[in-house]
């Protein structure tokens, strides 16, 4: 079993779930059931397929692994979305895509260490 509470990934995920409740906060009420509700799911996503992989074995984790990846994709897509909407900044939009592509990166490299074991 893993210890996933003390990985940079998991960590650096929770960082960006926190982030993104704060960022739905300003999404119009009409979104609030649609694309906050998506939007936040895709990032918790994120954080408890890394968890939940950490008690499988090292082939399900790295496959729990890659369902992280795909959510963080999604979050990236969504927050796409939120900007051509006008929902964020093109700033903060920026800042969000460069968090998320770190965390695929780390994904990535985390999942191919996992299948060197």
């Amino acid at each position: 079993m893993h210890n996933f509470e003390h990985l940079d990934v998991y960590n650096k995920s929770l960082d960006i779930v926190n982030r993104i409740y704060g960022v739905v906060r300003a999404f119009p009420r009409e979104e609030l059931f649609s694309l906050s509700d998506q939007f936040r799911r895709a990032a918790t996503s994120i954080v408890l397929n890394i968890a939940e992989g950490s008690g499988r074995s090292r082939k399900e984790f790295a496959h729990f692994l890659t369902v992280s990846r795909s959510s963080a994709y999604e979050c990236s897509a969504i927050a796409e979305i939120a900007r051509r909407r006008t929902y964020v900044s093109e700033t903060e939009f920026k800042e969000l895509y460069c968090e998320l592509e770190v965390i695929i990166k780390m994904l990535n490299r985390l999942r191919q260490s996992i299948r060197e074991l």
